[in-house]
């Protein structure tokens, strides 16, 4: 069993900052890709940035330059560092991991439970 454990939401400010953490644990094998999606009130869930093994980004254009992912690999642990944050950035945020839990078998996707994330004055 693989679970995916987010912390670090909360409310904060315009302006402000806010950094996510999200930790895998079980039977891990290899981990590969990790990610943050949000889904905000009446929207699609969406990608907001991935992160790779190697280290290899991916962010959306919303988030470019204000928010960076980065991943502890020992610790299959994947933060996300949310810098100047705007009201349109509040949203349920979601990790997302791509874990292969013992060898020989398939890949498989992982949610967590969600975090929110509420900016306002």
């Amino acid at each position: 069993q693989v679970q995916l454990v987010e912390s670090g939401g909360g409310l904060e400010q315009p302006g402000g900052s806010l950094r996510l953490t999200c930790a895998a644990s079980g039977t891990i094998f290899s981990n590969n890709v990790m990610g943050w999606y949000r889904q905000a009130p009446g929207k699609q869930r969406e990608l907001v940035a991935r992160i790779t093994s190697g280290g290899s980004t991916y962010y959306a254009d919303s988030v470019k330059g204000r928010f960076t992912i980065s991943r502890d690999n020992a610790k299959n642990t994947v933060y996300l560092q949310m810098n100047s944050l705007r009201t349109e950035d509040t949203a349920v945020y979601y990790c997302n991991a791509a874990i292969v839990p013992a060898p020989f078998e398939y890949e498989s996707i992982y949610w967590g439970q969600g975090t929110q994330v509420t900016v306002s004055s």
